[in-house]
């Protein structure tokens, strides 16, 4: 019991240390005194992180990496001081850990000045991103954002926590953002809620004639259409798939076949289309899908076509995942007032808030809904099934573009 309470200390300390390194990292952007010190960490790169020069990146590593390694390593002295003098020394001496782990940085960053032990400056490696931002930890893509694509997030040098908390976690602001079934009550409210936090959106619609304001380009297309907005998705930061039907009560093959194919098979190819404008490095980092599978994916709708034409986009998307070239998130939705749902509780705004307040905390699967058993259900839900996908099946080898990997015909 004693040896669990000295290693939990131990981890605590640890964490306390990445939490002054983040925060310490947020004042060097917002803090005068020091925000010159942490531009020449910034000026030492370019967008593939090579060095600019090594003049550069040493003093980078004398102005920003050592002050900072030796404030973490302060504040976990303090905290560990404190606690020994009001707790006992015997009790609270692993929390030493913590500034053991600061100073260790400190001693890498004076090495790397002097251009040895490169290999210990993990996220600014050169070369192309080959992975996806993370979620939990820092990689090399998530911080390959904080240098080019906004300054003022992804602060976050270990674990994201601190972002998550921040809700700079993942950046909107000038992002563009294209969004289906734009003129639908759920569309119109996404629209104003990106806008809201800084991104240009898009709007994509069936509707001939939608008006959604000034500064809103609107793009026509139906589900069959999908490739013929590949010109358009090339320029497209994140794809919000949003539309689809309810015919509810409906049974009859025709209304099967409707379902699906708006639901399902419209929202799959769209998907396709967009993976398929991935042909940069930088777009592991700045393209994202978001889809509405809805709460319809554990829980009963009282429309059955809805609900298994969702289920299986939803199981699609959970494979797809596996492999999938950039960040795609679901947005997993309780019943919102609208046309396909006159008798929905919420609030489309207030659903539409939620999404993007989530969305910036880096939320893979973003719930808004009323119903407490989903935040339980979903999760288990997508753990098992993303478990038992991997376990029984195997990415395509075959290049994106070729017959092996376009089975749904894209064209």
């Amino acid at each position: 019991m004693v040896a669990m309470v000295w290693v939990a200390l131990a981890l605590a300390s640890v964490v306390l240390a990445e939490v002054t390194r983040d925060f310490y990292h947020v004042a060097g952007h917002t803090w005068e005194p020091i925000k010159q010190w942490h531009n020449t960490h910034h000026k030492a790169f370019r967008k593939d992180l090579t060095m600019v020069s090594f003049d550069a990146f040493s003093k980078s590593q004398w102005y920003n990496d050592v002050p900072e390694a030796l404030v973490m390593a302060t504040v976990v002295a303090i905290a560990a001081t404190g606690a020994g003098i009001g707790f006992g020394w015997a009790i609270t001496w692993t929390l030493w850990t913590g500034v053991m782990y600061s100073l260790a940085f400190a001693v890498t960053a004076i090495a790397r000045s002097q251009n040895r032990m490169m290999w210990t400056d993990l996220t600014h490696e050169p070369g192309p991103l080959t992975d996806n931002p993370s979620n939990w930890f820092v990689n090399r893509t998530y911080h390959w954002r904080h240098h080019f694509d906004s300054g003022n997030a992804y602060y976050c040098g270990t674990l994201t926590a601190v972002d998550k908390i921040l809700g700079t976690a993942l950046s909107l602001q000038g992002k563009t953002v294209a969004v289906t079934g734009a003129s639908g009550t759920l569309g119109r409210a996404l629209l104003k809620a990106l806008k809201a936090a800084g991104a240009r959106p898009i709007a994509l619609t069936t509707s001939p004639n939608a008006d959604f304001g000034p500064r809103v380009p609107v793009h026509q297309w139906r589900p069959g259409q999908e490739r013929e907005l590949q010109k358009k998705l090339a320029n497209v930061d994140i794809l919000i798939i949003n539309h689809g039907i309810n015919e509810a009560g409906a049974r009859s093959p025709e209304a099967i076949a409707k379902a699906y194919e708006v639901n399902t098979m419209s929202a799959w190819r769209l998907m396709e289309t967009f993976l398929d404008t991935i042909t940069l490095s930088k777009h592991r980092a700045l393209k994202e899908v978001w889809i509405n599978t809805s709460e319809a994916e554990v829980q009963p709708a009282f429309s059955p076509l809805y609900e298994i034409s969702k289920r299986a986009i939803g199981d699609i998307i959970t494979l797809r995942r596996l492999d999938a070239p950039c960040v795609i998130r679901k947005l997993v939705l309780g019943p919102f007032k609208s046309n396909l749902n006159p008798i929905g509780v919420m609030d489309a705004n207030f659903v539409a808030r939620g999404i993007v307040e989530l969305a910036k905390r880096d939320f893979r699967d973003i719930i808004v809904t009323i119903n407490p058993l989903t935040y339980v259900t979903f999760p288990l839900k997508e753990a098992s099934k993303s478990l038992y996908f991997r376990l029984f099946s195997k990415a395509a080898r075959s290049p994106r573009g070729s017959k092996a990997s376009n089975p749904i015909g894209l064209k």
